[in-house]
């Protein structure tokens, strides 16, 4: 059985302009995401697909188009700047090719810092952290801080970090690109459990077409559409 769409985005653009030169970088997207559904985006440097992940996660406003998330069907972009906050901080989890991890906090400081700053208690989100943790591999590097800790185990703690809010889509942007193969595959496989032990849905972009292969589905974007 099909399972329901959690996000559909009509119509998208987006420009951005230098003085008064309009530089439009999506040129008209359509595109749905299914519950529990991982799809990966692929595409040459300069297709559009990271300035796609950012309105579709919220951190930009479309030029033209609409996006509709959840059971109810509603239009993102209408919320005022406070409701899109708050869906972006309960909803959606992000991960990046640099992990922004606090430098000054310890792993598991880190990945509690979320729930800390939407008020859950200290004690819940000290354990919901360990716990994610340890499912990402990392129980045995709760105190160590990002410098002592290696590339693919600071992407790790990123997306535990992501995913502590239980967010319904968790969007990734060329997340191992900073990796040797080895630790990319490890982080790919790391996506495919949270997957399918949490259903929460991916949205991958990325321009190597090989850390696609355990999406569920893989569109292609040249030129700032979708092809």
């Amino acid at each position: 059985m099909t399972k329901p769409i959690l996000l559909r985005a009509e119509g998208i653009k987006k420009s951005f302009f230098k003085g008064k030169t309009e530089i439009p970088v999506i040129r008209g997207v359509d595109l749905s995401i299914h519950a529990g559904e991982m799809v990966g985006i692929t595409g040459a440097s300069g297709a559009g697909k990271s300035t796609l992940l950012h309105v579709l996660g919220t951190l930009e406003v479309p030029t033209a188009g609409k996006v509709f998330f959840g059971p109810r069907n509603e239009e993102i972009f209408r919320y005022s700047e406070r409701e899109l906050s708050i869906f972006r901080n309960r909803m959606l989890g992000f991960v990046f090719q640099f992990h922004y991890l606090l430098p000054e906090f310890s792993a598991l400081e880190n990945v509690m810092m979320p729930a800390l700053i939407a008020g859950h208690p200290k004690s819940a989100a000290e354990s919901q952290a360990r716990e994610l943790l340890q499912f990402v591999g990392l129980g045995h590097r709760l105190s160590h801080r990002p410098s002592e800790l290696s590339g693919g185990e600071q992407q790790r703690v990123s997306i535990a970090r992501a995913v502590i809010l239980r967010p319904k889509l968790l969007l990734a942007d060329e997340l191992t690109g900073n990796l040797d193969s080895a630790n990319r595959e490890n982080v790919m496989e790391l996506l495919a459990r949270l997957n399918q032990s949490t259903g929460v849905s991916v949205l991958l972009v990325t321009h190597d077409f090989e850390l696609t292969k355990r999406m569920h589905r893989v569109l292609s974007m040249k030129d700032g559409r979708i092809v």
